[in-house]
């Protein structure tokens, strides 16, 4: 599969992918499930723990989504007893597969949830291996489409939209980001010397104080921001951003805007064969009966020495427990004692993104037909940033697939479905023609409407509220440890990050039993 050149570092930034972004927890031991053929089913989900909950483990992780069953590995790997309780009724989190029917599976498997992975993702990919869940590249090849109310419908090859109206601020606004970026800690920005000015400001001040037309690239940009955040640039600490830029890296690999929302090279680079759901669901198998599904907690006490976790099936008392659920939930929960001071204001200013995913079904991906990648950006309607959301395999079926998050959720989510079906295939017909019209199943997810998730996919700082409470994100709790992707230093909100923290989180128990 060809793969398009990056003639500069500031060209660079201004991928066809642009603006997609980041769009994106027993037993003494671990179970003894082994990966089999029967993983050739990606639906199969482990059915839990049954019966009655221990009264009594070492650590009590809650949240079976990626960073929790990570912790939980490696709590058990360390020797340590550890039980996992998740609300939900099945692991993974805010990483979901959708099967559209047929066979074989992993080519009728797409995710309504947590998709992609690219270079430096390095804990992901390791964990994927391990699972043995395989990757493949994302479609890139043909033009890409860019509709612009001012200048119109263009189809473009190699990297930058060429509308004259944005590539001068584009190029100079990209390039300033990584700059800003490149001097922020990753483990603490709020230390930067400008974080007060920097959490201050919006991401669409900075747009606006520093753009030639302001509108015509806030638009732009916010084909990224609302994918990758659930939210638009006025709603987004810059301070906040330029972290989100920084953790687009490793250790070896300073993070950059190009790395962070490109496909080639970039976050968006791969997706996995069978849905990445399969990486959560084939480690919670190893897990065995560590993990206890239908177990939402409602109350954590430190008291005696210990930690009591009242759950839906039972309570069980613990000497550590780590908490890898969204800020909402861990609101949700009654504390005792109380949360400290910084930590609630934390949760309460962490906010989760507006986004919904919906896919059009074809019975081909035509637009492969016509020289089109199947992505596409525009700066209105329903049908903002799209890209090819097909299943690997033979191109039978081709998806489509639109992000609609922040203020265009807030237009088109209320809608009843149909109308807003309807809105998001006249978005695909306008950049790919009237056969986008006529899809063979239409599928769509809110993660507004998760009862355990309660947004997607990830939640943000807002201007002023990540150098006052910010320091607190990875700070323990007494008894009580913190992961879940918000508290990587890189790749936050990525399953890479999900990965991280539930490593951290394991160690900091483990150091501490």
């Amino acid at each position: 599969m060809s793969r398009p050149t990056h003639p500069s570092p500031a060209a660079s930034a201004l991928s066809r992918r642009l603006l997609i972004g980041s769009a994106a927890a027993g037993g003494a031991a671990l179970g003894t499930g082994a990966l089999t053929g029967a993983y050739a089913d990606v639906d199969r989900q482990p059915a839990g723990r049954p019966g009655r909950l221990p009264k009594q483990v070492d650590v009590v992780v809650v949240g079976g989504g990626i960073s929790g069953l990570v912790a939980a590995r490696d709590v058990a790997r360390g020797g340590a007893s550890v039980l996992v309780v998740e609300a939900r009724d099945r692991v993974g989190g805010r990483v979901l597969n959708h099967h559209l029917g047929g066979r074989p599976a992993s080519a009728h498997t797409i995710e309504s949830g947590g998709a992609f992975i690219g270079p430096t993702q390095d804990r992901i990919a390791k964990l994927a291996t391990e699972m043995g869940v395989k990757t493949f590249l994302e479609y890139n090849t043909g033009s890409s489409v860019y509709i612009s109310s001012l200048t119109g419908r263009m189809e473009y090859s190699g990297t930058v939209p060429p509308d004259i109206t944005i590539l001068p601020d584009a190029a100079i606004l990209l390039t300033r980001l990584d700059s800003m970026a490149a001097e922020i800690a990753v483990d603490a920005p709020w230390a930067h010397p400008s974080a007060v000015e920097w959490d201050n400001m919006s991401l669409g001040e900075f747009i606006r104080r520093n753009a030639i037309n302001a509108s015509g690239i806030g638009n732009l940009i916010k084909s990224w921001t609302q994918p990758g955040f659930g939210a638009d640039p006025d709603e987004l600490s810059l301070l906040f951003v330029l972290w989100y830029i920084a953790c687009s890296g490793n250790e070896d690999n300073v993070g950059t805007f190009s790395r962070n929302s490109d496909t080639a090279a970039g976050a968006q680079e791969s997706r996995f064969v069978g849905g990445s759901q399969l990486v959560p669901l084939r480690l919670a198998r190893t897990l065995g009966d560590i993990v206890a599904l239908d177990a939402a907690v409602s109350r954590i006490e430190q008291k005696d020495g210990g930690v009591v976790v009242h759950t839906g099936r039972g309570v069980v008392r613990a000497k550590r427990v780590v908490v890898a659920a969204p800020p909402p939930l861990v609101l949700d929960i009654d504390w005792f004692p109380r949360l400290p001071t910084r930590r609630l204001q934390l949760m309460r200013h962490l906010d989760m993104g507006q986004l919904m995913k919906c896919d059009a079904i074809y019975a081909t991906p035509f637009w492969r037909e016509a020289g089109l990648t199947g992505f596409g950006i525009s700066d209105s309607g329903a049908a903002r940033a799209v890209f090819d959301n097909t299943p690997p395999g033979d191109g039978a079926p081709g998806v489509l697939l639109a992000f609609v998050g922040g203020a265009t959720w807030r237009e088109y989510g209320p809608l009843a479905a149909k109308a807003r079906r309807q809105a998001v295939l006249e978005g695909f017909a306008a950049m790919f023609g009237d056969e986008a019209l006529s899809p063979i199943d239409y599928v769509e997810h809110d993660w507004t409407k998760e009862q355990w998730s309660r947004g997607g996919p990830t939640a943000f700082h807002a201007p002023g509220t990540m150098v006052s409470f910010g320091p607190a994100i990875r700070q323990p709790f007494g008894r009580v440890h913190w992961a879940g992707t918000e508290t990587s230093t890189y790749w936050s909100g990525y399953m890479d990050g999900a990965v991280r923290s539930g490593e951290r989180a394991a160690i900091e128990v483990l150091d501490r039993l």
